[in-house]
């Protein structure tokens, strides 16, 4: 029979989670001809390895394992990209999301009614009880209140990231997708050029069958990303203006440490900017390992010390321009604030050019 539905199954270490959901798959699908395509972030636990092991004795098993690259949004588009199914649904390897809601979801859009068919955990006869805290549930709450009236979504849950719809829509819309962060539906919803017409089902959103929960407290963070990539990202790459914020905050901390010494502990400029510089460095690290690269997050004693160091390291020669070119303007009578700012200017689009790449990038 034709292949009628690829689901897409985004993980990082979900080792144990992947077999028990392939059989939930095979007995909701009776009938229906499918597939499903684990994109892995190079999981730890082996979780690539498993599904490969599962592959061998079933060909509707498929995977991408990912060196370098990760998030659920990149994974998302890269597997529509790599399936001929006509119709592609993504859910979560973790078990929340039921797969006995599939042959619904795919007989709307297959029946032209809707365009898209999103599970939803705050419709009327849906459930949230899956989420750990109360205050999860809260946050998301929050979260898709601000998404309805900033974006237009009218959507009881906007950022449902169980949701299918036909595979060309997505490979159309992917030069327009931002890939970033998990909030991959609003992306498709507020890049498509129609509006797309959206049906609902409601969902017992379930506890996580084993591991632990990828969300934290950022979310909120990124929802915001995704607002801004939807309004600006064309013009200035979300990645950067990230970046480029942080280093904003990073002055802040800069100017703060280097008014401290110079101006009120009497120490000398250079070495005043000197210190300065190291300590806006360290901070820069640190938010941009939370923030700007969440999807790649260093995590660890030991991965962390490395980034940091390595952080260091590629900023150096940046640090050292910032340093020289900062105390040279201030021997020659320009006013310490400007110095001290220029100085960082300089050193900026080395910091990002080089950390991009050698810090959280494929090195």
């Amino acid at each position: 029979m034709p292949l009628d539905l690829a689901i897409i199954l985004p993980t990082l270490n979900e080792r144990d989670n992947i077999a028990p959901l392939v059989e939930r798959l095979d007995a909701a699908l009776h009938g229906i001809t499918w597939e499903a395509i684990v994109v892995d972030d190079n999981s730890v636990d082996g979780t690539a390895d498993t599904a490969r092991e599962l592959a061998r004795s079933d060909p509707r098993i498929r995977v991408i394992q990912r060196i370098g690259r990760r998030g659920l949004a990149s994974a998302v588009i890269e597997g529509a990209c790599a399936t001929a199914a006509p119709h592609v649904a993504v859910m979560d390897a973790d078990h929340q999301h039921d797969p006995k809601l599939l042959p619904n979801m795919l007989e709307t859009v297959r029946s032209g009614a809707a365009d898209v068919v999103v599970a939803s955990r705050f419709l009327v006869g849906g459930s949230a009880a899956g989420l750990d805290t109360a205050r999860r549930e809260q946050g998301s709450r929050l979260a898709n209140a601000l998404a309805r009236r900033l974006t237009g979504t009218e959507l009881s849950d906007p950022m449902s990231g169980y949701f299918l719809l036909e595979t060309g829509r997505v490979r159309d819309l992917a030069p327009r997708l931002s890939g970033i962060g998990f909030k991959i539906l609003l992306d498709i919803l507020s890049a498509s050029p129609e509006r797309l017409r959206v049906a609902e089902v409601p969902l017992q959103f379930a506890e996580r069958r084993t591991g632990e929960s990828k969300l934290d407290k950022v979310v909120a963070f990124e929802f915001l990303v995704g607002l801004y990539e939807r309004y600006f990202g064309q013009i200035v790459p979300t990645r950067f203006m990230l970046f480029a914020t942080v280093g904003g905050l990073g002055v802040g901390v800069h100017m703060a440490v280097l008014a401290l010494l110079f101006a009120v502990l009497g120490s000398g400029f250079a070495l005043a900017q000197a210190l300065a510089t190291f300590g806006a460095m360290s901070f820069n690290f640190w938010l941009n390992n939370w923030l700007t690269y969440r999807d790649q997050r260093l995590k660890g004693a030991w991965a962390v010390l490395r980034g940091w160091t390595s952080f260091c390291l590629t900023c150096a020669i940046g640090a050292i321009a910032n340093v020289a070119l900062a105390s040279w303007l201030k021997e020659a009578g320009v006013y310490w604030v400007l110095a001290a700012l220029a100085g960082i200017v300089i050193g900026a689009v080395w910091n990002y050019a080089l950390s991009s790449r050698f810090v959280w990038g494929r090195f």
